[in-house]
């Protein structure tokens, strides 16, 4: 288990110093500690607030060297919350210490993780569960309440189950994994391991997507037979049902490796896009203004805060920066839609951000920008006839707004706004 806990100390000071997900660290991809390296991590991310302000207490001077820090914090968190004995935490974290620094550093490490074990019931009675970070808090102050962020940070504190959407007969597959039913009609299953080895999976019957992801495609409507251009595309949920629901798709994406996952999916579902493009989706679309389709669909890039039950290291990488850059994409990227289109063609936009300057905020400034286009308001009873949703998850204007709480069995927060262009 050294090997993992040496693994782990690495990746964390990588996602936190770097501030990129654990998704792009290779090493935590390519792993053959992957199962152990996913609970640690993820549970050090969740409790990062509470283990920092527990270690402030305990430590008078960090070291100098970076590893006593991550060494302390993943220690903290396997006598704090995992089920490992302590002295097999005190030896590992010692050990590497040890092995990468000095006797000093060793020592200290020793000494501090000690006096954690002899006050572990102390301390976990002082525990708030607090889980976002001052500059998460920042982002979610410009658009919720107090009442609002205390029911995001609840909702978001455990590790999320898996969800998948089939291709047909969802009751059979919900049956059949052990899995529920969730009111749009994917299915919820524990987290198995490796999928590839669950019923229906090389079948193609069903794939991985996330609840509050698939209600976009159905936010469209009747699509079968439509000329439609999916934007962002990779790695293909959206594309699948799109296809699956008889569009006739072509299917952009910037990355060719991400596209490549895209078409290893169809090949699997046994689903085929009209066309898949890899290019710039902002200048394919000012340079392809001839062509028109009866909806684009624009998955837009975007900071990814609404994700943070699956990657909690959202709430300590992300900041007002990040949603600042990526609302300029999101601008380029709508100005440049408008003359795909038909006329009455419909856009669907969405993003997987928490935050309304990604959103709300986005689309009301293109509708003011392009008085052509009109907000076609989404129904809750058209998305779920036989509701199990918050009537909340709908704005005001008609657009969707999930978040966490919205379903009682959680979900990622996500926004989709459908325009209709005049004719």
């Amino acid at each position: 288990m050294e090997d993992s806990r040496e693994e782990a100390l690495k990746i964390l000071q990588e996602v936190l110093e770097e501030r990129h997900f654990l998704s792009a660290s290779a090493a935590y991809e390519n792993s053959e500690h992957r199962s152990f390296l996913n609970m640690l991590l993820k549970t050090a991310l969740r409790r990062l607030v509470f283990i920092r302000s527990i270690l402030k207490k305990y430590v008078k001077k960090m070291p100098g060297a970076p590893l006593a820090k991550y060494a302390l914090i993943l220690g903290c968190c396997e006598i704090l919350y995992m089920d490992t004995p302590d002295y097999a935490v005190l030896n590992a974290y010692v050990s590497l210490a040890k092995k990468h620094t000095d006797k000093y550093i060793s020592g200290f490490v020793n000494a501090v993780l000690r006096n954690i074990c002899r006050n572990k019931e102390e301390i976990l009675k002082e525990s708030d569960n607090e889980f976002f970070s001052h500059e998460f808090f920042r982002i979610l102050n410009q658009d919720y309440g107090k009442g609002t962020i205390k029911k995001i940070q609840t909702a978001s504190a455990q590790e999320p189950l898996l969800d998948i959407t089939c291709k047909s007969n969802p009751e059979h597959w919900a049956q059949l994994l052990q899995g529920k039913m969730l009111p749009n009609g994917s299915i919820r299953i524990e987290n198995q391991g490796k999928i590839e080895k669950l019923p229906g999976y090389s079948e193609g019957s069903w794939w991985v997507q996330d609840f509050s992801s698939s209600l976009a495609v159905p936010s469209a409507g009747q699509i079968k037979g439509k000329k439609i251009l999916e934007l962002c595309a990779a790695p293909g949920g959206k594309t699948a049902q799109l296809i699956n629901n008889g569009g006739e798709v072509t299917a952009l994406d910037i990355s060719e490796d991400r596209l490549k996952k895209l078409r290893q999916n169809m090949k699997r579902l046994q689903l085929e896009p009209k066309e898949i493009i890899a290019a710039d989706g902002i200048k394919y679309l000012k340079e392809n203004a001839q062509e028109k389709y009866d909806c684009v669909f624009l998955d837009a890039p975007c900071s990814a805060t609404g994700t943070l039950r699956r990657h909690p290291e959202v709430v300590h990488i992300k900041s007002m920066k990040d949603i600042e850059a990526q609302a300029k994409i999101q601008q380029e990227f709508l100005n440049a839609v408008p003359d795909a289109l038909n006329p009455g063609g419909l856009l669907i936009y969405c993003t997987c951000s928490i935050s309304k300057a990604e959103g709300e905020k986005q689309i009301g400034a293109f509708i003011k920008r392009h008085p052509e286009f009109e907000i076609v308001p989404i129904h809750l009873e058209d998305l779920f006839p036989h509701g199990g949703v918050s009537k909340d998850a709908i704005t005001p204007e008609g657009f969707v707004r999930l978040l966490p709480f919205h379903l009682e069995q959680g979900c990622d927060s996500f926004f989709i706004a459908k325009l209709r262009k005049g004719k």
